[in-house]
């Protein structure tokens, strides 16, 4: 198989806007997640990660959304450290995100104009048209899956030889509509979230966006990342209880890891998707188990982020990432005692080591899950 490499990336978030900014306030335990009192969203105060205003430039002819520019700004600081040729039909765009510019249903009629208006469909157009794409972009709407489901199309697309470069974004912004959802399943915790821990008691919302720019040309210079495996499977269980088993997602953890040509023993840090639900960290643990990863340091990072839905994937990968250039694993916030019925090694504090592999997980509704792996560059 081609190999394909980390060539750039970004996070835009409530914390900062570059990715070495989230990063070094990761690394100071710096969280996003403040009690917010917004009636337009909800009628009791929330905990969330939120911009604040401005947080997100308004551009002068109000021709994009809230969303896209969050996708704008991202893409394009990522760009800017590649010279990557957008315009080149060899250079790929996909956009990943749950609902969009769903929000615009809120305050208007539901006509056909606005139908095609919130059409996630339009908003890659526009975006690719922004930057100077000419190939047609690829929209992933795969639930809470879908940065993870972005990466994995990159890298096919990449293996079979028609693009040089792909570009991966992917943006969520918490609405109404969103937040009064996850409300509706009684999964909001009431306080900041607690992945993994005896005392979680649901999910906390956060708002982001990120890109990692994939290119199949290994940079010349710097520690390099690449992307080595990944693999999608489904646990057909229910539309929104993941598996009692953890079956489902240890066979996409499986998968890529023999893409990757990596056994468990070169495994050194995970990046899960730790939601703070009681059946999603469960589910989680018991498939590290079933993957023999049990030992192996694993990471939330919603506690500093909140669940970033579409973003989630590729926020918490551009993280492990830069965890692996470091030789940094950072601490789950929100965790201080194991709640799931299977171990698994939760990161409490922050640690350093020798770092060459890092296994990515993220389930979503529908039973749906993804594993990545990446790997330091030989």
């Amino acid at each position: 198989m081609k190999p394909v490499y980390v060539i750039g990336e970004n996070i835009v978030s409530p914390i900062a806007p570059t990715a070495e900014e989230n990063f070094t306030s990761l690394k100071k335990g710096i969280t996003g997640i403040r009690l917010h009192d917004n009636r337009q969203i909800s009628p009791e105060p929330f905990y969330a990660a939120l911009f604040d205003a401005g947080g997100i430039p308004e551009n002068a002819e109000n021709s994009y959304t809230k969303f896209e520019r969050l996708l704008i700004m991202s893409i394009g600081a990522a760009l800017r450290k590649t010279g990557v040729p957008v315009a080149s039909r060899r250079t790929a765009l996909i956009i990943s995100s749950t609902k969009g510019n769903i929000s615009l249903i809120e305050s208007a009629e539901l006509t056909e104009a606005l139908r095609n208006r919130i059409a996630l469909s339009t908003s890659a157009r526009l975006i690719a048209d922004h930057f100077g794409f000419t190939s047609q972009p690829v929209v992933i709407s795969h639930a809470c899956i879908s940065g993870v489901v972005g990466l994995i199309t990159a890298l096919r697309m990449l293996q079979s030889g028609g693009y040089d470069h792909v570009v991966i974004a992917g943006a969520d912004i918490i609405t109404r509509f969103i937040l009064s959802g996850f409300q509706s399943f009684h999964a909001v915790s009431n306080e900041p979230c607690k992945p993994f821990d005896a005392g979680r008691n649901g999910v906390t919302l956060g708002e982001g966006a990120a890109t990692i720019v994939l290119s199949s040309n290994k940079p010349s210079t710097g520690e390099v990342i690449q992307l080595c495996g990944g693999s999608v499977s489904n646990d057909a269980n229910h539309i929104s209880g993941p598996s009692r088993t953890g079956e489902e997602l240890f066979q996409a953890i499986q998968k890529a890891m023999e893409e990757a040509s990596v056994t468990s023993g070169e495994i050194d840090i995970i990046s899960a998707h730790g939601t703070a639900t009681l059946y999603n960290d469960e589910m989680e643990s018991k498939a590290i188990n079933l993957a023999g990863l049990q030992q192996v340091p694993v990471n939330s990072l919603k506690g500093f982020y909140g669940h970033t839905l579409g973003a989630a994937g590729l926020i918490e990968s551009v993280i492990a990432i830069l965890s692996l250039k470091e030789n940094v694993m950072l601490p789950t916030p929100g965790f201080h005692s194991r709640g799931t019925s299977m171990p698994v090694n939760v990161s409490a504090e922050l640690r350093t080591g020798d770092y060459h592999c890092c296994l990515k997980t993220a389930s979503g509704f529908g039973g749906c899950n993804a594993a990545v792996v990446f790997q330091k560059a030989v």
